[in-house]
């Protein structure tokens, strides 16, 4: 397949590219010379389709680059935090252009399979105890993600609440109210207590009342779908559907560049 025949959804927009790439350190000195690097914007067309298709490494079309060449740089990248620092450039592009909904926030987790274990894995419970990753998120009130923590398949919710809470990359500078919507799983006074700490309007519906809370309140509005939402426009980023990385930070790098593109094209969006 030669590379002008990879669709477009499957390769770095030239809008994505010009936003994200100043993340990207610049090339390391070869004072004894050698082969010549492979060019950034290829290395980063070629991780983006393995994250996209959710192929494997070996089975990536050769116009895109040597598997071992791509895969070694996108090592290289997630051990440096690049994915991380362009996720940030992507919210703050985000933040300047349409302006972060911190009025009403959302927190919620997903079961992700993991065949191959690792670090941050765990017994499934709502798969027959297979391994599993669970991923939870915190999004603003259009659903951008904020903060993204994974742990083992086994792991609560509302055990992962502080975790999400401390990796969140944009912090509002302003002291206005801020209400963070959580499902059921969250009621539990630590959780109450957590979310009030961090600045926070919890919103958890308790376990046992929630049909008689939606009707008691007058003009209810549904707001905690967004996250939901936003854990499907993950999962359309086919390598995270199923985890096949080992290691915890190869898995965080997938997840901070989807996330970058998520922010990116919520410009276009909400723009």
């Amino acid at each position: 397949m030669d590379f002008t025949e990879i669709p477009p959804s499957y390769r770095i927009s030239d809008e994505v590219w010009q936003r994200i790439s100043w993340a990207i350190p610049l090339e390391p000195p070869k004072p004894k010379g050698g082969r010549p690097r492979m060019d950034n914007r290829q290395a980063l067309d070629a991780i983006f389709y393995v994250l996209r298709t959710g192929c494997q490494w070996k089975a990536l079309p050769r116009s895109l680059g040597a598997s071992s060449t791509v895969h070694d740089r996108y090592q290289e990248w997630a051990g440096q935090g690049v994915f991380e620092r362009m996720w940030e450039l992507g919210l703050e592009e985000y933040a300047r252009k349409v302006g972060i909904d911190w009025d009403w926030m959302s927190m919620d987790g997903a079961m992700v399979k993991a065949p191959l274990g690792g670090e941050a894995t765990g017994a499934n419970p709502t798969d027959r105890a297979k391994s599993g990753t669970k991923r939870s998120v915190l999004t603003d009130g259009k659903g951008i993600p904020l903060a993204v923590a994974i742990e083992g398949g086994n792991r609560h919710d509302m055990k992962l609440t502080k975790l999400t809470l401390e990796a969140q990359r944009m912090i509002p500078s302003d002291t206005e109210v801020r209400n963070l919507c959580l499902d059921k799983g969250y009621d539990y006074d630590e959780v109450r207590e957590l979310v009030k700490a961090w600045g926070y309007v919890g919103h958890i519906p308790f376990r046992d009342e929630r049909k008689q809370i939606i009707h008691d309140i007058p003009n209810y509005r549904a707001r905690r779908w967004v996250v939901e939402r936003t854990h499907s426009w993950m999962n359309r980023f086919r390598r995270l559907l199923v985890r096949w990385e080992k290691y915890k930070e190869n898995y965080l790098g997938m997840i901070h560049l989807a996330c970058a593109c998520i922010a990116i094209r919520a410009i276009q969006v909400f723009g």
